[in-house]
Formats: structure tokens, sequence, C-alpha cells
């Protein structure tokens, strides 16, 4: 499990009466001691291409977002837009809230969320403020741009849309949530005009994401169980997207793919993962909530390989990048796996625990750290 996940430690949301509950069971001295790392043969060679500092990230699940030549990162109450090919921070701005969403980015801006429902959007260029406006709740997640629209959600199950000008309201799609979910549960992707959310209560939606309307529901995971905790199943991380389907998976639930057009169910399996998944042109990436890494058949759903040897470690969602697939763990280890087998590949230790999947910033990946680091790898 993960240091977001289930200890019953939440703190309720006053706008919508649920609970988040974050963390993990057993996070004082009876925690399972993480599996030790097996020794291999590196495949590839990792290196560290550069690191920047932004803050610390306070126990919310941030990462950076790559935006042409450029990568944007938040943490603290601090943006900070970095040089893909060398590193250099062309700005760092304060921004002067507790920042729990970001970074954002397209559009001509970077954005990033506060804990007290700030949204911000920073020039670019420059890393001037161009508006601030406070939406219902808690800004979770990445927000993003959609053509004109930039795209938020809030911890009381909202999903806002705002002009991408000025952050007036367009239009909010609104949905009740349970009694408990899980902090990082709930991300958002655009594909050709349509959102696709996931949401606790094992739900996905897709939205016209000019106006915010529905076009269909499906379900990832139905709740079961006698206790409310027993029945947390929500939808975890970003939603997996190729030209044909969309892909989601929830905690204590299963993964499963669905029609783009209509919503349609392809293929399930059960599984449950508190991170997430990826997709590339052959398989579906899980990690699931033991902390192994499954390759699902994105066709039929069977499983081709499953890399268990990392239990007990806080791994990330994965990053299908090409031949490989990357994760990172609790400890600030970066693992690179082949997508063929799962086997291992090659591994480098970074300044801190790492929470959040890595990004392809194209060349390479990034991570970034819960102490605030942003740490950019090349790949050979």
């Amino acid at each position: 499990m993960k240091i977001r996940l289930l200890v019953v430690a939440g703190i309720a949301l006053a706008t919508s009466g649920c609970t988040t509950i974050g963390g993990w069971f057993g996070s004082g001295p009876s925690r399972p001691e993480p599996a030790e790392l097996v020794a291999f043969q590196p495949q590839a060679a990792l290196a560290e291409a550069w690191k920047v500092k932004t803050d610390d990230a306070d126990g919310y699940l941030l990462r950076p977002q790559a935006e042409g030549d450029a990568v944007v990162a938040a943490g603290g109450s601090v943006m900070v837009r970095i040089a893909v090919a060398n590193g250099a921070a062309t700005w760092r701005s304060e921004l002067g809230a507790k920042l729990s969403a970001g970074a954002g980015a397209g559009g001509g801006v970077a954005l990033a969320g506060g804990g007290k429902g700030e949204l911000l959007a920073v020039d670019m260029a420059n890393g001037q403020t161009r508006w601030k406006t406070t939406l219902s709740s808690e800004v979770t997640g990445q927000p993003l741009v959609a053509a004109d629209i930039v795209v938020a959600r809030t911890g009381d199950g909202r999903v806002h849309g705002l002009a991408l000008a000025d952050g007036s309201r367009k239009w909010v799609y609104s949905r009740n949530l349970p009694v408990l979910s899980l902090r990082g549960s709930g991300g958002v992707t655009l594909r050709d005009g349509v959102l696709y959310a996931g949401f606790p209560g094992g739900k996905l939606v897709a939205l016209n994401a000019a106006n915010g309307a529905q076009l269909w529901e499906a379900t990832v995971a139905l709740p079961r169980g006698a206790t409310e905790l027993e029945r947390v199943a929500d939808v975890m991380g970003d939603p997996a997207v190729d030209e044909r389907q969309v892909c989601a998976v929830a905690y204590q639930g299963r993964v499963a793919c669905f029609d783009r057009r209509n919503g349609s169910l392809l293929w399930a399996r059960d599984t449950s993962s508190n991170s997430g998944l990826a997709m590339d042109e052959r398989n579906v990436y899980v990690t699931d909530d033991k902390d192994a890494v499954t390759a699902y058949d994105k066709a039929s759903g069977r499983a081709g390989w499953r890399q268990d040897k990392l239990a007990r470690r806080q791994v990330s969602a994965p990053l299908a990048l090409g031949a490989w697939v990357i994760v990172a763990d609790g400890e600030g280890y970066v693992h690179v796996l082949s997508s063929d087998d799962g086997s291992f590949v090659a591994r480098h230790k970074v300044d801190g625990p790492v929470r959040t999947a890595p990004v392809d910033i194209g060349p390479g990946f990034a991570v970034q750290t819960s102490d605030g680091s942003v740490v950019a790898f090349r790949l050979q």
C-alpha cells in the first residue's frame, strides 16, 4: 500500500461530507519492511541529465509536465519552468498559495491548484500570474488545457471547465461521493476533445470538454463489503486512452477497458491498484496494491508477465516508454523494466521518495520527489 492510502485518519471535506484517507496501515514501527532489491545485470544505461529543486510537496501528489521544450513543476508555493535540454530554470515564481495540484500546461500557460481551492494560471513565457480563481474545494491532480478550456478537479467530486483567457467559469460537472475516498483517486485524460475521468465508487465517465456534458458512464468496479472501508472502490490515477479504447483501474476492484465511442466494456480483470496504470501499443500495465507490475494484453486482457520483486516498496503508477516500463518507489529508486517480459533493465536512486508516476519529457523522462526535486533521466 502507498503512503497516501488506507489508514483511518482522513480529513473530512466540508463541502461534500466525504473523507479522504491517506497514509497506509501499520505506518508506525510495525510497518512491513520493503522487499530487498534483487541484483541484476543492467541492460541499459540510466543516468541523471539534470536536477532542479521546487519545494517540499508536503504530502500532496505532484508531478511535472512537459510542454514543448520545457518542463513545468510545482511544489510548496513555487512553480518553476525548466529547459528540457539542459535543466536551466527559465523562471521561478512564488504563487502565494500552498499547492495541492499540478503542474499542468498548455495554451501558453502553466497551471497549479491549491489546498483552499485556488487555481492559478501563469504565463509560460515569463512566469507572471495571468489569473487566479477560487474553486469549490481543494484542487486535486493535474489541471489540463483542452483548446480554450482549462479543466481542473476538486476534492468534492467536481470537474470544472474554465475559460483559458481569464479563468471565468464555463461549466461544472458534479457527482455525489461515497463517505470514504482515497487521496490520489480520480485523474482526467484528454483525447480528441473528450475528457475521461475516474471517480470514487468505481465509475468512469466521458465528458465533452467544450461544455462538460456527459457522453457516457461506465463501471470499472462495484463497491463491495459490509463496512465503508471495505466498500472503497475508487478509480485510481489517470485513465489510459488510445484511438479505440480507454482503460482504468480501481482499488479493491478491477482493471477494465471500454470502447471510447459508447463506453461498452471490452474486457476486465480482477485486480486492486492504489496507484494507476499506463498503456502502449501492446499492453496495459498496472501497478497493483501489492506493488507488483502486471502487463495485460490490451486487446484481450490476457495477463502476459508480472514483476513482483518490488513488494512493499510503495511503487508508483507506471510510465510506458518504448521498450521500457518505468516505475519509482517510496525509497527513491527508479526502476526500468523490459516491456517484453518485465525483467529489470536499469535502476537509479534519487534523493527522496517518489509517489507519482514518471513523466515522459521527450527525450527521456522525469520524476518528482516528495522533497521537491525534479530529476530528468536519459536512458540508452
